[in-house]
């Protein structure tokens, strides 16, 4: 289970240390683990807070989303709740978001990166304010860009290609996802919640299922990748050929 301190635990989540400390005032988020003066998070805590941002986001108030994590709560012992949300919490992937000045993004994207471009970044998620500074979830994303950039391919186009790509993704993801939610959980029905020995089997395939996800994903990418690369060689060598054919009826 990993540790995080205040600001760790903002640049993982994407909130700010201010919003953080708001939600825990409100009861929505677990006070952290006290080491003499320094205030510890987990897991747990990571999951916790990314339920609250996806209630915020669809609209519920402060009151609300606290009814609802009482309800979440209710009955239930401490360690199978925080059993699941440590399991919910863990970290899908080993990338962590790194802070970057504009200098730096104007190294790489040199006039390519105008305010227009930058605000668009910002708005997909590619960038995210934090502080007075900018910080990139995703290093392994932002090198991919980079290196379609350097090989000729528009900046502007790249961001909106990293768009189309997260829904995308998105989309795949929530189907694999919903199969073991409509196979696994929905059966016990919509407000159970597993106890006592349950809880061990539930938050081992809570924590299985991402890899599982991950594993298809990459798999059926290196397929496709197989096969549109050699399409697009093929329409070249098409294209030669028609006008090969052309230039010889002349």
């Amino acid at each position: 289970m990993a540790e995080y301190r205040i600001d760790d635990l903002a640049r993982v989540s994407g909130a700010t240390a201010r919003n953080i400390r708001v939600y825990q005032d409100r009861g929505l988020l677990p006070p952290p683990i006290r080491r003499g003066r320094t205030a510890i998070y987990t897991d747990a805590h990571l999951s916790r807070l990314r339920l609250v941002i996806n209630m915020l986001g669809r609209g519920y108030a402060f009151a609300q989303i606290a009814e609802m994590i009482a309800a979440w709560e209710s009955g239930r012992s401490l360690a199978d709740v925080l059993g699941l949300e440590e399991a919910m919490g863990v970290r899908w992937s080993s990338e962590l978001p790194v802070p970057i000045t504009v200098r730096e993004l104007r190294r790489m994207f040199g006039t390519q990166l105008t305010p227009g471009n930058t605000r668009k970044a910002l708005q997909l998620g590619l960038l995210r304010r934090q502080g007075a500074g900018l910080v990139v979830p995703s290093p392994q994303l932002l090198e991919a860009g980079y290196e379609l950039v350097k090989l000729g391919v528009p900046l502007d186009e790249v961001i909106d290609l990293a768009g189309v790509l997260q829904q995308e993704v998105d989309h795949v993801a929530g189907l694999m996802v919903s199969l073991v939610r409509r196979y696994v959980l929905d059966p016990k029905g919509e407000d159970w919640l597993p106890s006592g020995d349950e809880v061990g089997h539930y938050a081992d395939v809570l924590r299985r299922l991402p890899t599982v996800v991950m594993s298809a994903l990459t798999a059926a990418v290196a397929r496709s990748t197989e096969r549109v690369i050699p399409d697009m060689v093929g329409d070249r060598l098409e294209a030669l050929l028609r006008s090969s054919r052309q230039t010889g009826d002349h």
